[in-house]
């Protein structure tokens, strides 16, 4: 291709290093806008004819040749050149091949500038609500779950030492909770990029009467972006994007780091199906939780996106520079590492089959009903920090003889305190334990159930909102 057939070529004397032809293309990786180009631009043109830029012809001549396009890219068969460097300009060229004069007349009042900031806005915005979608369907997966375990009994844990007793239907419920506060981010997320920059063209805005609140009416925008430069310029949005999906992916390599554990033969809680483990190539008994070991390892690439979009930024003058060209990849690889991992989770956790027996048996060790021991203290009047170390004391000698709290005869633990009786065994079971908590978020079974009722409340309000 000449320096004539370039968009811009006007100004150029000489053709372009097929190097450096190669090196700026961003067609290879940014045609995944095509959809989200294509609809803009029918949404300008249409603008377009409303002032009187375009006849009524022109423009059913744009769209119908845009929605040709439109097409081709589905059917695979649209011909992608890197000659013309980006989606925008393959788009337009092909347009001007099928329509010729008046697909020249697109580009008016607008640049590329505007137009990739707001096909990049109008994609996130349509990733978000699917990837939105995708945390409900685990969510529902994780409550499902927790209101089948609501009863069954399992250590919980801090310091990954055995604290107290809780139900592992109180556990998914936790789990559930940090993905609302994601979708909840994701959503504050998608309000602030629900802004048009287009018709703020290069970066000054157009000498034309473009009439933006009209165009952002017809992309399904809040409001026309509200300056000119900042509009061009302003990549937070991918930013937010970026941060918001970093969570959620530090809050899935939670879930997975627990689900190592309650796999491995030393706890034994959980077994995972099949279908989403692998098996060792030389240890015919091996059955590796790869799905979570590699959520797990996602995460830090989604981290890395996230400082890589800081790092991009952080020195730009304003406006556009063609460094925003790089905020592409890591932005796309973000939102598919994000469904994908949303998807694996969301896929495997109805298959879950948790171990009642082994996390019951491990809740009876470690004195998880230490706590339910000073409570009951202080309910027969002991001040706290002398309920505190009665137990500690209790604890001791249950380690000394190999017992745990509920194994020890009254008798001796009368000679602790005087303020113990009979109905103590009351608290020190793993069952008295839990039922005890039950108040709001607390552990009991009632109240896992009745936040699981809540749950299924707002997950479907959010499915018809």
């Amino acid at each position: 291709m000449t320096i004539q057939h370039k968009p811009w070529g006007g100004r150029f004397e000489e053709a372009t290093d097929a190097f450096v032809e190669a090196f700026t293309a961003s067609v290879d990786f940014d045609k995944r806008l095509a959809a989200h180009d294509i609809r803009g631009s029918i949404a300008h043109a249409t603008m377009l004819q409303r002032l009187g830029l375009l006849t009524p012809q022109e423009l059913a001549a744009i769209v119908n040749g845009l929605e040709a396009i439109a097409g081709e890219i589905e059917a695979g068969s649209f011909p992608w050149s890197v000659h013309l460097e980006d989606v925008h300009m393959n788009i337009e060229a092909r347009l001007t091949e099928r329509i010729g004069e008046a697909g020249k007349k697109l580009h008016t009042g607008r640049s590329r500038n505007d137009q990739v900031a707001t096909d990049v806005r109008l994609y996130l915005r349509s990733e978000i609500d699917r990837i939105c979608g995708q945390i409900r369907s685990l969510q529902m997966a994780l409550v499902d779950l927790a209101e089948r375990e609501a009863d069954t009994i399992m250590p919980g844990f801090t310091h990954l030492q055995v604290a107290q007793p809780i139900t592992f239907g109180h556990h998914l419920m936790a789990w559930y909770e940090m993905l609302s506060r994601d979708y909840d981010r994701l959503c504050d997320c998608r309000k602030r990029l629900n802004v048009m920059p287009l018709g703020a063209a290069a970066l000054a805005g157009s000498s034309f009467p473009l009439d933006r609140d009209y165009t952002a009416a017809l992309l399904d925008f809040v409001r026309p972006a509200a300056n000119s430069l900042d509009a061009v310029s302003d990549r937070d949005f991918a930013i937010e994007f970026a941060a918001c999906a970093s969570l959620v992916l530090m809050h899935l390599s939670r879930f997975s780091e627990e689900l190592i554990l309650w796999t491995s033969a030393q706890f034994g809680f959980v077994d995972l199906p099949d279908a989403f483990c692998t098996g060792s190539s030389i240890m015919p008994q091996k059955k590796n939780p790869d799905v979570p070991e590699l959520v797990r390892g996602k995460s830090a690439r989604v981290f890395g996106h996230l400082f890589a979009l800081l790092t991009l930024m952080k020195s730009q003058p304003l406006a556009y520079n063609k460094d925003n060209q790089e905020d592409k990849e890591p932005l796309f690889d973000t939102v598919d590492t994000l469904s994908g991992c949303l998807r694996a989770f969301s896929d495997m956790m109805p298959h879950v089959r948790p171990n009642r027996a082994a996390m019951y048996a491990s809740a009876q060790k470690g004195y998880a009903t230490a706590t339910d021991l000073a409570d009951y203290l202080v309910r027969r009047g002991t001040a706290f920090r002398d309920a505190h170390e009665i137990v500690g004391k209790a604890v001791r000698l249950g380690i000394e003889t190999g017992r745990d709290l509920a194994a020890i005869p009254l008798e001796e633990l009368q000679v602790l305190s005087g303020a113990i009786g009979p109905d103590v065994y009351d608290v020190l079971t793993l069952e008295g334990s839990v039922a005890a908590r039950s108040h709001i978020g607390g552990t009991a079974p009632e109240c896992v159930r009745k936040a699981v009722a809540e749950a299924r409340v707002r997950l479907a309000g959010l499915r018809e909102a």
